[in-house]
């Protein structure tokens, strides 16, 4: 080989739905994919940098799923290597571990065995892949027996134990998987916070020393330096995800380390789109034709809250899957809850209450029944 090609992805997360929207078909059409690049670019082998699941103990489904994906990019002829992210298990994702490495999938779950890499070869010598999972300080400062704080202090110790091994490794490249929040990095809305104390970041100087960094966590695609890189995540999961141009790195290693690292596009199954107005204009205006097939996220802009928008909006835009209302022109100004009560009896109070999350007041058949309602919990009380 005249090169060692790696391919960074991240941030599956197999088993997540989208505004309750089950996203599977999507996520095995995308993922599956990555076998075609695999042997259309002679790829050697496909990395995972964090959460290849969505939750730690994944359903059925999901497991199913990522079974087929890994067994179609082995098919293709890359060997594969994960660390596990915030969101997965790293026991359960370690189990038969070293039964799966005879197979090609090689899983660096335990921090025991960080520094322990897998090892690829190129006419100009050795690769060695190290993978970190993700590090919650105060378990992993244990384990790797230091006194170190925060993500930055372990990730630190983590990567003194990889430069250590590298040290004696002679004229071998190097490769690291991490999960973690490089300072610099640009987040989005569907990422679960990795702060502790208060601090989530790193500085991307902790990982100085090797040739190439494929990093997880964010769900943006990213380059905060030459070696060091986030693939984001392969599926848009948070509509701020809207602008992103989903894509995975394809990382070139030769006789002297890092040679490139070029973006691959990715499919994507279904655009996302957000619309503003009023519910009537948008059920008729021929100018959102473009959209009806897209994920949806409305913001209503009626002086009254419409009863039933989601599924009035479904009819036109079946894959509109998030409302909320605006006024236009806003809302009245905002008091203390005493400020709203003083002086009023129950029957204001629910009028007002009902006017505030709506826009109007009750209509007759709504107020009689909050009489009804009134009246009964009277006489519950004399009772």
């Amino acid at each position: 080989m005249a090169a060692v090609k790696i391919l960074h992805t991240s941030d599956w997360h197999v088993g997540r739905t989208f505004h309750g929207r089950d996203l599977l078909q999507e996520q095995e059409s995308v993922l599956g994919g990555l076998a075609d690049t695999v042997s259309d670019e002679r790829v050697d082998a496909v990395v995972v940098a964090g959460d290849l699941f969505d939750r730690a103990v994944p359903n059925a489904e999901a497991v199913a799923v990522c079974s087929r994906v890994l067994k179609r990019i082995r098919e293709a002829g890359a060997k594969i290597v994960i660390t596990p992210g915030n969101h997965d298990s790293a026991a359960r994702l370690g189990f038969l571990g070293a039964f799966a490495e005879a197979g090609g999938l090689h899983l660096r779950t335990r921090v025991a065995e960080l520094h322990d890499p897998v090892l690829f070869a190129d006419e100009h010598g050795p690769v060695a892949v190290y993978g970190i999972p993700f590090l919650e300080p105060e378990t992993a400062r244990h384990a790797l027996g230091v006194e170190a704080k925060g993500h930055g202090g372990v990730l630190t110790e983590a990567m003194r134990l990889v430069k250590q091994d590298l040290a004696v490794r002679e004229n071998t490249r190097s490769v690291v998987l991490a999960h973690a929040f490089v300072t610099g990095g640009e987040p989005c809305e569907s990422e679960r916070t990795i702060a502790v104390g208060g601090v989530q970041d790193v500085s991307g100087a902790v990982f100085a020393g090797v040739d190439y960094v494929a990093l997880g966590h964010l769900h943006g695609q990213q380059t905060l330096a030459e070696h060091l890189r986030y693939s984001g995540s392969p599926v848009a999961y948070s509509f701020s995800e809207a602008r992103h141009r989903k894509s995975v790195w394809l990382v070139e290693l030769d006789a002297g380390g890092l040679a490139g690292a070029r973006r691959h596009s990715l499919p994507v199954p279904r655009a996302l789109s957000t619309l503003s107005g009023a519910l009537d204009d948008l059920l008729l205006d021929p100018a959102h034709e473009p959209v009806e097939d897209h994920f949806l996220s409305v913001t209503l802009t009626d002086r009254v809250r419409p009863l039933d928008a989601l599924r009035r909006l479904q009819k036109r835009f079946p894959h509109a899957v998030h409302v909320e209302w605006r006024p236009e022109g806003g809302r009245t100004g905002e008091l203390r809850f005493a400020e709203r009560v003083r002086g009023r009896d129950d029957e204001e109070i629910a009028c007002c209450f009902v006017e505030d999350v709506r826009g109007e007041q009750p209509n007759p058949r709504e107020l009689d029944l909050l009489r009804e309602a009134f009246a009964a919990a009277a006489r519950e009380d004399e009772a």
